[in-house]
C-alpha cells in the first residue's frame, strides 16, 4: 500500500517554549513514528522564541525586515536539524532548501524535517508548509500552542471564541486582519492564507494536545479547526 503523505508545521513556540520542550517532542516522536506504517510526514519546523528574540534585537538597532525575516528563516533551519537528530535521523547531506531536495529524500525517508526553504523576505515556516502541500497535491497540519482558531487571541483574551470550522475565504479575511510582521504570534501567517485559498489545501489547525494529532491521524474525532470549502 503506497502511504500517503502529509505536511506538518510544527510551531517553534512548541519545540522551545523556554527551553527544549523534551516531554512534548518524546511523545510528538512517539506518534509520528507509530504512523509511518501509513503515511510520510514532512514537517517543517517554525523558530518560535529563539527567531523573536533575534528579530527583536534586529529590530531594535533599526536592521532593516528584510534582514530580520532572514534571521528568523536562519532558526526555522536550525530547529529543523535538531528536530531531525532528536528523531536520530541524520541529514548527512544537510537540511533540504530546495523543493527538488526535499523530493529527493521523502522517496526514501518516512519523515522528513526542514525549515523555510529559501530566503526571502516573508517566508515563513508557515508558508514554506503550504507550498509543499501545494506541490504534492495533499493536506497540510499546523501545530500550535493554541487548540485551534480563535476570533481573537486566547492567551490574552479569555472570552475569545473557539471557530470550529471556517472556509479558505473566510480564514483568508480573518489572516489580513493582521499586518505582517517578522515572528509574529497569529496561528497562520498571511501568505499561508493566500496559499490555501489558492490552491484549496485542506487545512487543520491542532493544538499541543497531541491526542488530537494522534486521532486525527487515526481517523476519529479530534479537536481542532477545520478549514476548507467555499
Amino acid at each position: 500500500m503506497k502511504k500517503r503523505l502529509i505536511v506538518l508545521s510544527l510551531g517553534g513556540s512548541l519545540i522551545i517554549p523556554d527551553k527544549i520542550n523534551i516531554v512534548y517532542l518524546k511523545q510528538l516522536k512517539k506518534i509520528i513514528l507509530k504512523h509511518t506504517n501509513k503515511y510520510k510526514f514532512i514537517i517543517v519546523c517554525g523558530g518560535g522564541g529563539i527567531a523573536r528574540q533575534y528579530i527583536s534585537a534586529l529590530k531594535e538597532i533599526k536592521i532593516n525586515e528584510k534582514l530580520q525575516s532572514f534571521a528568523g528563516i536562519s532558526s526555522t533551519r536550525m530547529n529543523a536539524r535538531f528536530m531531525s537528530y532528536f528523531f536520530g535521523i541524520n541529514p548527512e547531506y544537510g537540511i533540504p532548501h530546495t523543493m527538488n531536495i526535499l523530493k529527493k529524500y521523502i522517496r526514501k525517508k518516512d519523515v522528513i524535517f526542514c525549515g523555510a526553504l529559501e530566503y526571502k523576505p516573508h517566508q515563513t515556516s508557515d508558508s514554506t508548509a503550504t507550498r509543499i502541500a501545494t506541490s504534492f497535491k495533499t493536506i497540510f497540519i499546523n501545530l500550535t500552542n493554541v487548540p485551534g482558531l480563535y476570533d481573537k487571541n486566547p492567551i490574552t483574551h479569555k472570552n475569545a471564541k473557539f471557530i470550529p470550522k471556517v472556509t479558505w475565504k473566510e480564514f483568508l479575511k480573518i489572516a489580513n486582519k493582521t499586518k505582517f510582521q517578522p515572528g509574529q504570534h497569529f496561528v497562520l501567517d498571511q501568505t499561508a492564507a493566500r496559499i490555501i485559498m489558492k490552491h484549496k489545501i485542506p487545512t487543520y489547525i491542532l493544538g499541543e494536545n497531541l491526542n488530537q494529532l494522534d486521532n486525527f491521524l487515526k481517523n476519529q474525532k479530534f479537536k481542532g479547526t477545520t478549514i476548507q470549502g467555499v
